[in-house]
């Protein structure tokens, strides 16, 4: 039977199953049919042919229609049960098949071709794959009798291995045969297959039950909004991002927007997972006194809630990097096994009629070593990138050290004790490493606090651009913004520093690791094994353990990051809330049990130390004795309160004492910073009291009670607070929210055509509606910048009319309307609207001459209350404060200005607008867009090239980028790259030489040396070399990054300086049409881009495609028919890369405009919570911000979603680049005597693309991304700057020009634009030097542009101005704006001190100052701050009322001793008193100045010298007003006229 084994010549090429050797020991049944190796072989093909034939008609007729497409079937698609062990199993199948064909085909030796050994295998694995296909096919369409032909295949296959491996056994077949232990795995895997089959039949009854159970796809897929498949789709899907092809290529066709990634998978919202961590959070609390305290309990609550993923994660990631150590191994291997001089095999066993090998033959077969390779690589890539993709879906990344002790076992196994040498090396210099991390994020910090100085900075300067060019003023800002940019730039220098040495140590720490390794190895022991498979096994080996400390910093630091951060929520958790929803029996029963009719219940504000119990039962007995004497008609009652904003402060309300009547109007007035305001905010709750207490009455919200008697019953709230309904509140500063007009104004309440119209009419905004570009759907911007101040004012006060609540708080609606709107809101809005519907209304206001129609009138002063009762009540006791306002009123009944509109634009600024919205919305577009423009006109054509510009590369910026860095530095740049690559492929080179001539020294040796001594291989030479090498390579390591980091910095520098000064320099009409936030992000994101950003992607990217090319090199060098396999790998990779690429960015742009509005929606939230809160709007902000949460998510998902399937596709061409490569170079060594040595370098490479080819593609999608920054701001670059250089040099112009004041207007005619009409036309007028003159005209007459045309804001194209013998169009422009003075309508404060405001230049002695301040009423309040002129101006002066700001800019003109004044309709947002003061300064402290004014309110201009009236652009009158007023049929006449 066990003959020996004798090739005959005749048959080595002939084929035949059972083989034809001579002897025909092959077919010898005479010990039984089963007996015979062969015919167990062919026995085992009938269940496979039997799958394949059953199963091909049915896959073909029945899902050829849709099976094509890669479809999901949304109404069928279901999962059967054991779901993903089944493909799990498949996969191990498929795998141990692979290894029985290899072993068939290894151990069929080279003669005789037996194929009985590896067909049947074949066709098992054929038939493994279609079943997992039919599977798949018969799950998708939930046809489950379908798979009884599977149950029948696993049943045949496991018996048939069974009896197989049964007769193993007998004949003593045992596990030191490979085939036997296969075998026994395949039964393995057939029985396990089968008991999943067998469990979806007791789980679906599918068949042998009468009922089987109805099941339905998951929710989310029946609802086809939802395109993010990965948690339903099957394993391979999941493994490859299979799902994601079509979504990707479709980004070609059509750009992704937020409708084609569709909604959130239930299980992904932000709902879901929120209702998560609070269970798990508050499942912490019901544990008692054993729930940790503290950060602790947030992280114990997240792993609770997201461990389970957490855990998937590590262990993919653990798997990842244990099967990543296959790679050296395999090098090693082969490389051992081509260095072996005889390449010759033992002949196999022969059992059975059959050959046998042993698992270590098979496994020293170099061939099936590069195959094991390649799964290896193509399992640990997917396992990798399945770990990135769930730690990133649970947001916590996490790497594991195992790399670390692994590497270094596996090292030392291979060289010895040098290995740990090296390792110290890398050791030693890791808490460098870490030093430089925590340096680096230190820098960063740095840099971030002095960005966010310069960013505030820039926007003062930009918010207040108008009146710095008015006052000339750029320049002084301009360095401020430089200076701060300065200390941005020394902490940038840090961070570039920081960053070039980290990169510098993550390329150096390997090579001086390695070189020490094989020095050490080779001088250390005489016979060192300095073989090539040692030596390209352990260069592997030190690129793995590089990796994890190169991140083991980042690591530290995220981990610090981390711990900060749930520090700093824990502190926000733990902080009390106003209204926390408790529930008191007590209080529920008491607000349903007694319905008096107006049952009122206090309102406790913030102060929760007392225990609830006690407060309840002070507040019955209180309650009992008030009740009896209260009156029934009091809506909010405050006894006795006391209120501070700081829990620590003093109080800023004390001693109040006011009822506000139900269903009347109640106004509240005093001067200005009396505490108005602050006294609706502490009715409201949003004041900390300090003592006393807020009753509302419970039947205030008789309407809403329909709507929220639910919420009423729910949430009778903590103790003594009584929940008051839904308050209408119109802030004094108006909060606008980012949308429509019409959703601004409705504020979530369903819309009603007929109130909506009402309420327009009434806020007189259909005008201003008209005039902007999409009517009342036209989006506000943020906090209503395109918006005048009093739009944004109507707005909101409109909203407050629309709502149906019964309680209105109004605080000061007036304050930027001018007096006939103020009279139409009064009349037709505050009056018929409110009052007459007898809702509560509670207004703030300094309109003095509407208190006859108050019913309650509440006068304040200093924070108290001074009187309150009805106007009669005062007249009778307290007749001198009666009277005070009787003259006040007096002065507002002779406003009688009826055209002048205030905060709203004059026509031909409502044109600018118009134009300024158009324009806005364009430039909008091009942002979102990005692309250059399109000439073609046909529609499709320019969708087709608006698609080619998105499939290219940004070329263009990336050439400002460099050329904005210098020649000297590219080439610098360039060459350092190119030496440093060139140098580390000769250090590799020179390695494989010396490890070569190691074996081929040996190997001589063996043959020709008597004496051991004359041979010994000298190391020292090669050693010499390498060790020149390396250090060279580690100089050239530091010299590029810091090339690169430096080009970096200069480039950073450049480009803002050049931005800035541009900004600066530009005309004002870039700002009127130009959204403030998009010149702001130029500053912000895109600069931060260029300065941090893009240094290191450009490292990246330039390290990794090198180390690309320099791989491709050397494996072509080595094996050259490497390079025919290379063409269809480049072009999958070009068209991978080219998809990829667009669709990323696409993402990319998506999760940045989906971040963008959920974090607006949250500053715009907190910004606004006061109002949000007096509307009980909580839930509704709340769900809002979900929804956008979700919406960015979604984004973010399919940005990962996407970057894995794009690693995915790459890591399997870098297998397939290992796997060619290796079997190439291998045939090569076997056939061609190739030295082992190359062969070692050559997979050493291969091995490395795979890693840099991801890295190339995805940094290219980054640097495409980050490029549209630069982009962006080369695009402000191109910006016209305004002519500042005048005709005349300085030495020319007088030093106290314009000493007298006197202006000669020539037929002036002005326009804003070349492009538009002219706004003033052939303008004359003759103004004497110290005449104060009043200019007044309806609205649109060009009263502004009168006084723009004065500082060469607007363009001037005929007629002249000429001041005191100078035409002001030959001054430099610095010039003429230093040597007037203007206030403006809308006061401009920056932040800093008094002395900042008043005199930037600094040119001022404090006796001026303080002169300034006590012409303007201001010195006695300056007096008492702290600090005096010191004393601290916040951003946009928010600390100081309007009045306040007003007067200041009074006291700034004043300061500025310019012998011309011009007031632009300055007194349009101040109270009487304070208007007062600055006609009485205007008439006494500029007595000596000329003074034009443009006028508000006409009263102001009557005891002027000389009146202009304007029409249209030109001047209709012209004289002293006591001239014009006897003239019957004058304009000015008919103005005052009409008023009285």
């Amino acid at each position: 039977m066990v003959s020996r084994y004798k090739p005959s010549p005749s048959s080595t090429m002939s084929l035949a199953f059972c083989g034809n050797d001579n002897n025909s020991a092959a077919y010898n049944v005479d010990r039984g049919v089963l007996n015979n190796g062969c015919f167990l072989d062919a026995l085992s093909i009938v269940p496979h042919v039997f799958l394949l034939f059953i199963t091909f008609p049915i896959l073909f007729i029945g899902w050829g229609s849709h099976s094509s497409k890669v479809h999901i079937h949304h109404s069928t698609w279901l999962q059967f049960p054991g779901h993903n062990l089944r493909w799990i199993l498949t996969f191990i199948l498929l795998f141990v098949l692979v290894c029985e064909i290899a072993e068939g085909i290894v151990s069929d030796g080279m003669e005789s071709r037996h194929l009985h050994l590896y067909m049947p295998a074949g066709l098992a694995f054929m038939a493994a794959v279609t079943s997992i296909i039919y599977y798949h096919n018969i799950e998708t369409s939930n046809f489950p009798k379908l798979l009884l032909a599977l149950l029948v295949y696993w049943i045949l296959a496991f018996i048939i291995k069974t009896v197989k491996f049964a007769k193993f056994c007998e004949h003593g077949i045992w596990f030191t045969q490979l085939r036997f232990c296969i075998t026994g795995l395949l039964v393995v895997l057939y029985g396990m297959l089968l008991a999943v089959e067998i469990n979806v039949i007791r789980v679906r009854r599918y068949v042998c039950f009468k009922h089987p159970p109805e099941v339905k796809p998951p929710e989310d897929l029946q609802d086809l909004g939802v395109r993010f498949l990965q948690p339903f789709v099957n394993l391979l899907s999941k493994g490859t991002y299979w799902w994601m092809n079509a979504f990707i290529t479709s980004a070609h066709k059509r750009p992704i927007d937020l409708k084609v990634i569709g909604k959130l998978p239930i299980a992904m919202r932000a709902l879901t997972n929120y209702v998560l961590l609070r269970k798990a959070f508050e499942a912490q609390k019901t544990n008692g006194s054993s729930y940790p305290q503290g950060s602790k309990s947030i992280w114990c609550a997240m792993c609770h809630a997201f461990g389970k993923s957490l855990v998937l994660s590590i262990t993919f990631r653990f798997l990842a990097d244990l099967l990543g150590f296959a790679g050296p191994l395999c090098i090693s291997g082969i490389v051992h096994h081509l260095s072996k001089e005889n390449k010759t095999f033992l002949p196999p066993v022969k059992l059975l009629g059959v050959y046998f090998i042993s698992s270590q033959e098979f496994l020293a077969n170099a061939y099936v070593l590069a195959v094991l390779l390649f799964f290896a690589l193509l399992l640990q890539r997917t396992f990798l990138q399945a770990s990135y993709y769930v730690a990133i879906e649970t947001g916590i990344n996490l790497r594991g050290a195992i790399q670390i002790v692994v590497g270094v076992i596996l090292l030392y196994y291979l060289l010895g004790i040098s290995a740990l040498i090296g390792a110290t090396v890398i050791a030693v210099l890791a808490p460098v490493q870490y030093f430089v991390a925590t340096k680096l994020s230190q820098a960063q910090k740095s840099t971030l606090e002095y960005s966010n100085e310069r960013l505030k900075k820039t926007t003062e300067l930009l918010r207040g651009i108008k009146l710095l060019k008015l006052y000339a003023w750029e320049h002084i800002f301009h360095d401020s913004v430089e200076e701060t940019r300065q200390k941005e730039m020394t902490s940038l220098k840090a961070f570039a520093l920081y960053t070039s040495i980290s990169i510098f140590m993550n390329a150096a720490i390997p090579i001086a690791a390695v070189l020490t390794t094989f020095v050490v190895h080779a001088h250390l022991s005489e016979d060192a094994d300095l073989s090539p498979a040692v030596a390209f096994a352990s260069l592997s080996l030190f690129h793995i353990l590089v990796t994890p400390l190169f991140l083991l910093s980042s690591v530290v630091r995220s981990t610090v990051k981390a711990l900060v951060s749930v520090q700093k929520l824990n502190e926000f958790f733990s902080s009390e809330e106003i209204g926390e929803e408790h529930e008191f029996k007590d209080a529920v029963q008491l607000s349903s049990g007694n319905h008096t009719k107006y049952q009122a219940i206090p309102l406790k504000v913030v102060n929760r130390k007392r225990p609830a119990r006690e407060d309840w039962r002070s507040y019955r007995s209180q309650r009992e004795t008030e009740e009896t004497s209260e009156e029934e008609d009091v809506c909010i009652k405050i006894t006795n309160g006391y209120f501070t904003w700081m829990p620590d402060g003093s109080p800023t309300l004390s001693n109040i004492d006011i009822r506000i009547p139900y269903g009347q109007l109640t106004m509240i007035v005093g001067q200005v910073g009396c505490g108005k305001s602050s006294l609706l905010l502490a009715a409201l709750g949003e004041m900390q009291k300090i003592s006393g207490s807020v009753y509302w009455n419970s039947m205030s919200d008789h309407e809403s009670e329909g709507e929220d008697s639910p919420i009423e019953k729910d949430s009778a709230l903590d103790g003594d607070v009584r929940k008051r309904g839904s308050v209408a509140y119109a802030s004094q500063k108006p909060w606008l929210l980012n949308s429509t007009v019409v959703e601004n104004i409705i504020f979530e309440m369903p819309f009603n055509k007929q109130r909506y119209e009402a309420v327009i009419d009434a806020c007189s905004l259909q005008p201003d509606i008209d005039i902007l570009p999409h009517g009342d759907q036209t989006q506000i911007g943020e906090r209503g910048i395109n918006l005048s101040g009093g739009q944004r004012q109507r707005i909101s006060v409109a909203r407050a009319l629309y709502q149906q609540t019964n309680v209105v708080f109004l605080d000061d609606p007036f304050s930027a309307l001018d007096i006939h709107l103020s009279d139409h809101l009064m009349q037709d809005g505050i009056l018929k609207m409110l009052r007459d519907d007898k809702r509560t209304v509670a207004l703030v206001t300094h309109k003095l001459q509407y208190l006859p129609h108050a019913d309650w009138i509440i006068a304040m002063k200093d924070g108290t209350i001074q009187r309150e009762g009805t106007l009669k009540d005062i007249q009778n006791s307290e007749p001198e404060l009666f009277e005070h306002w009787k003259t006040l009123m007096n002065r507002q009944d002779q406003e009688l200005e009826k055209e002048t509109v205030a905060g709203r634009k004059t026509v031909l600024e409502r044109k600018n607008l118009h134009r300024a919205m158009y324009s806005r919305e364009v430039l909008m577009k091009t942002e979102e867009e990005e692309e250059e423009e399109s000439t073609e006109s046909d529609d499709e054509d320019n969708m087709s090239s608006v698609l080619r510009q998105r499939a290219k590369i940004p070329w263009r910026a990336c050439g400002t980028y460099l050329s904005s860095a210098g020649i000297l530095l590219l080439l610098l740049l360039l060459l350092s790259q190119l030496f440093k690559h060139s140098l580390m492929l000769a250090i590799d080179y020179w390695l494989a030489k010396w490890t070569s001539d190691v074996i081929s020294a040996k190997i001589n040796s063996d043959k020709n040396c008597t004496v051991s001594q004359e041979c010994r291989f000298s190391h020292s030479l090669y050693s010499m070399v390498f060790s020149i090498l390396c250090c060279l390579g580690i100089i050239l390591c530091l010299i590029t990054s810091v090339a690169v980091e430096w080009t970096g910095l200069k480039v950073a520098k450049e480009l803002h300086h050049s931005l800035l000064n541009k900004i600066i320099l530009a005309p004002m009409r870039l700002f009127e049409t130009t959204p403030l936030g998009s010149i702001l992000n130029r500053f912000s994101a895109d600069t931060n881009t260029i300065d941090q950003h893009i240094p290191a992607t450009l490292e990246c990217l330039s390290r990794s495609t090198l180390l690309c090319a320099s791989a491709l090199a050397v494996i072509s060098y080595v094996t050259p028919v490497f390079l025919i396999a290379l063409v269809p790998l480049a072009v999958a990779c070009y068209f991978i890369q080219k998809y990829f690429r667009v669709a990323s960015r696409d993402l990319q742009q998506l999760d940045d405009s989906t971040q963008l509005p959920l974090l607006s929606h949250f500053s715009e939230t907190v910004e606004g919570l006061t109002t949000i809160r007096a509307f009980g709007y909580e839930a509704k902000f709340r769900q809002k911000l979900l929804e956008y949460t979700d919406a960015n998510n979604i984004a973010s998902l399919f940005l990962t979603a996407a970057n894995r399937w794009l690693e995915v596709r790459m890591e399997y061409i870098g297998a397939c680049v290992v796997l060619i490569a290796a079997v190439a170079s291998i045939t090569n060594s076997l056939y061609n005597q190739l030295s082992s040595g190359l062969v070692g370098l050559g997979l050493t490479y291969a091995l490395m693309v795979s890693n840099y080819l991801n890295w190339m593609v995805r940094n290219l999608a980054d640097m495409e991304v980050q490029l549209g920054a630069v982009k962006r701001i080369n695009g402000l670059l191109k910006i016209e700057p305004e002519n500042y250089e005048g005709l005349l040099s300085p030495s020319q112009i007088p030093t106290n020009w314009p000493h007298q004041g006197e202006i000669q207007i020539q037929n002036l005619s002005v326009r804003y634009d070349s492009t538009l009409k002219p706004v003033l036309k052939h303008v004359n007028a003759h103004i004497s030097p110290r005449q104060k003159v009043g200019i007044c005209g309806r609205t649109g007459s060009g009263k502004s542009s009168f006084s723009l045309a004065f500082f060469r804001m607007v363009d001037t194209f005929e007629g002249q101005i000429i001041i005191d013998g100078i035409d002001i169009a030959k001054l430099p422009l610095q010039t003429l704006r230093s040597r007037f003075s203007i206030i403006l309508q809308d006061p401009i404060l920056f932040s800093g001190t008094i002395r900042f405001n008043l005199d930037p230049e600094g040119k001022c002695t404090d006796s001026m100052l303080w002169e300034a301040l006590e012409i303007a009423q201001l010195k006695p309040m300056v007096k008492t701050l702290q600090g005096g002129l010191d004393a601290m101006v916040t951003e946009g002066g928010e600390n100081f009322s309007l009045g306040q700001r007003q007067l200041f800019c009074l006291a700034r003109a004043f300061v500025r001793k310019s012998s011309i004044l011009i007031m632009d309709e300055a007194t349009a947002s101040i109270d009487m008193a304070t208007e007062n003061i600055l006609q009485k300064v205007v008439m006494t402290a500029f007595s000596d100045r000329t003074v034009v004014t443009i006028a508000h309110r006409v009263h102001t201009i009557l005891n002027a010298d000389l009146v202009i009236v304007m029409k249209r652009g030109i001047i209709l009158e012209y004289d002293r007003p006591e001239v014009l007023l006897e003239r019957e049929d004058s304009v000015f006449a008919s103005f005052v006229q009409a008023d009285k």
